[in-house]
């Protein structure tokens, strides 16, 4: 029996190197191929944005061994459920003092709501996957410490939000505290939820010149407002 348990051990001990370097270059090759996309002009960003998914596909693929250890699971979902909660009531005070404010963005209903930011719902679990799983993980696996894996994972996180001052500071608030949570409950999906909860409350509550319509990189640096009619300069006819 101690023969066995030696062996196992001294098996483990020879894989950690190697399961450390292929972490390291997973972290390294994907949030390259991230921070190319997020800085790359069209067409070669949506070259890149498939290149960079693909990679973080294949790889997710191959490191998979069930779908609990991916945070999709109903362990301690309800639990976690008070998260949700606090997130809608933030976001309630967030447009009453939006509405005081003048600074709420039009809309006429719940329809146009899902309609406007369907996808960005969905966009709001795909990067709750990048921060937990893809790259929590990882740095977990890479220190001995759980608080510089999180603040490692945060900082790679909320990096990819420059130039975006107020995206950048959410980014960091909420990357702390979802991967705390994460690590409390294990569960990604009232995590996405929240994200989408508080990702739209501030496309509501801001105007799109404050968050350049939510976007990150050069999409931020190259945003022009989009001019309404009555605001339109009028096209002068040279003599």
């Amino acid at each position: 029996m101690a023969v066995g348990q030696t062996a196992i051990l001294h098996a483990e001990s020879l894989a950690a190197p190697a399961r450390k370097g292929r972490d390291l270059f997973e972290l390294g090759v994907g949030y390259g191929l991230i921070l190319l996309v997020i800085w790359t002009p069209n067409p070669w960003q949506r070259r890149l944005y498939l290149v960079a998914a693909l990679f973080i596909l294949v790889v997710s693929w191959r490191n998979f061994t069930s779908w609990a250890a991916m945070g999709l699971r109903k362990t301690d979902l309800l639990r976690s459920l008070w998260i949700v909660g606090v997130a809608l009531i933030f976001s309630a005070i967030s447009i009453t003092i939006a509405i005081r404010l003048q600074t709420l963005r039009p809309w006429r209903g719940p329809a146009e709501l899902v309609q406007r930011f369907w996808g960005y719902a969905i966009w709001s679990f795909l990067q709750q996957f990048l921060l937990q799983i893809y790259f929590l993980q990882r740095t977990l696996r890479l220190v001995s410490s759980k608080k510089l894996a999180v603040g490692l994972a945060v900082a790679v996180f909320t990096l990819a939000h420059l130039p975006n001052p107020l995206l950048t500071l959410a980014t960091l608030v909420w990357g702390c505290a979802a991967c705390l949570l994460f690590l409390r409950y294990r569960n990604l999906i009232p995590l996405g939820v929240t994200h989408a909860i508080l990702g739209i409350t501030i496309a509501l509550c801001f105007p799109g010149q404050v968050t350049h319509n939510m976007r990150v990189g050069l999409g931020y640096l190259t945003y022009t407002p989009k001019l309404h009619r009555h605001h339109r300069p009028q096209t002068v006819i040279a003599p």
